[in-house]
């Protein structure tokens, strides 16, 4: 089993959106009994609450069920129960390697990393703006999700 944990700030955009994406693609993959996805958030203080209203809105629009996720902050814990921790952005990564124990830092990598074909390794945080920043990440998790997809389907276990 493959355990994969998609990280951003608040737990409530990107890092939901990649995972549901994720979840849809390992199942349509056939790869369902081997790959398990969460998400956090580097600082999810407010905890416990459910994705951003626009981020479900543009996950429903392509088909995407999100589920009954709910936010929560990266744990110590989440560093040697994950494979891999997937950062949305620099900053994220950059957090997660402040908290994370040196021995599972090998583990850290951003999201976008395995999609050569992007220019950019940052999902942007959608927050602050409009649905259409939504639909921008939503084709970045899209193209994310599809080449992190790869790679498992390629690498030994």
């Amino acid at each position: 089993m493959t355990n994969l944990l998609m990280v951003c700030m608040g737990n409530v955009c990107r890092s939901p959106m990649a995972q549901a994406v994720t979840l849809q693609m390992i199942q349509q993959a056939g790869l369902a009994r081997q790959v398990q996805v969460g998400s956090a958030g580097t600082h999810a203080a407010r905890g416990k609450e459910p994705p951003d209203q626009r981020a479900k809105t543009v996950l429903s629009a392509r088909g995407y069920p999100i589920g009954k996720t709910r936010s929560r902050q990266v744990i110590e814990q989440d560093f040697k129960r994950y494979d891999l921790i997937l950062a949305m952005d620099q900053a994220n990564l950059n957090d997660l390697r402040r908290l994370c124990p040196n021995e599972y830092a090998h583990k850290l990598r951003l999201f976008l990393e395995f999609d050569g074909d992007l220019t950019i390794r940052d999902v942007p945080d959608p927050y602050y703006g409009s649905v259409q920043g939504f639909e921008h990440v939503l084709d970045l998790c899209e193209a994310g999700a599809r080449a992190l997809i790869a790679y498992l389907q390629n690498t030994p276990r």
